[in-house]
């Protein structure tokens, strides 16, 4: 596994050093899902490209944010991702892990707990109740649901100039086309998850006029 994850971080420009602490958390998360059923995918090794490098492949658009320790919420995460492994290869970037799944937020408490993850923290409360509003300069969500979705949920997180992150499978042309009014989509990007034939995209929406 770890051959294979510093491989992985070598095609991604991350520092293959980053294997250590991330093979951590997918002990952590493999331990823990023998009990709690925290994910579906139960082999350790397919969560290395199924969780970590697939979380890891929009590292280069939090990037700016990290450089000046803004903050991301990154809303539904489950039991970290993709906002622990991005907490992990970035430092200074302030994580807000938001899930209401108790088991799932225990997990994630632990997790930062034995990782010493002190810019992260997790918001155990629903998305579309979550009351910090305008606090955030990204929001991300990786398989949640549609962006009109996301931003119902979330856009009120964002402070202005703030922008959503979202990963997705294949691009999501109906979906850019049902975002609510207020909104605009400013990129659609392939993203490549190394040892994953999947598609994947980075759609980056903001508010209209703030780009």
């Amino acid at each position: 596994m770890r051959g294979e994850l510093e491989a992985g971080l070598s095609a991604l420009a991350l520092d293959p050093a980053l294997a250590a602490p991330l093979l951590d958390y997918l002990a952590l998360l493999a331990r823990w899902n023998r009990t709690y059923n925290l994910t579906a995918v139960r082999d350790p090794h397919e969560m290395v490209g199924k969780h970590l490098l697939d979380s890891l492949a929009m590292h280069r658009y939090v990037e700016p944010l990290a450089a000046r320790g803004g903050a991301l919420a990154d809303l539904g995460t489950g039991a970290g991702l993709p906002g622990i492994p991005l907490a992990l290869v970035k430092p200074g970037l302030r994580v807000t892990l938001v899930e209401s799944n108790g088991k799932k937020a225990r997990f994630m408490r632990e997790a930062l707990r034995q990782l010493g993850l002190k810019d992260a923290r997790v918001a155990e409360s629903r998305i579309e109740a979550f009351a910090e509003p305008g606090a955030y300069d990204a929001i991300t969500a990786r398989a949640l649901a549609t962006l009109p979705l996301i931003l119902e949920l979330g856009g009120h997180l964002l402070k202005p100039g703030g922008v959503l992150l979202a990963m997705k499978g294949v691009r999501p042309d109906e979906e850019i086309a049902a975002l609510p009014e207020g909104w605009e989509v400013r990129a659609v990007e392939p993203m490549a998850v190394p040892g994953l034939a999947a598609e994947r995209h980075m759609v980056v929406v903001g508010r209209v006029g703030e780009g």
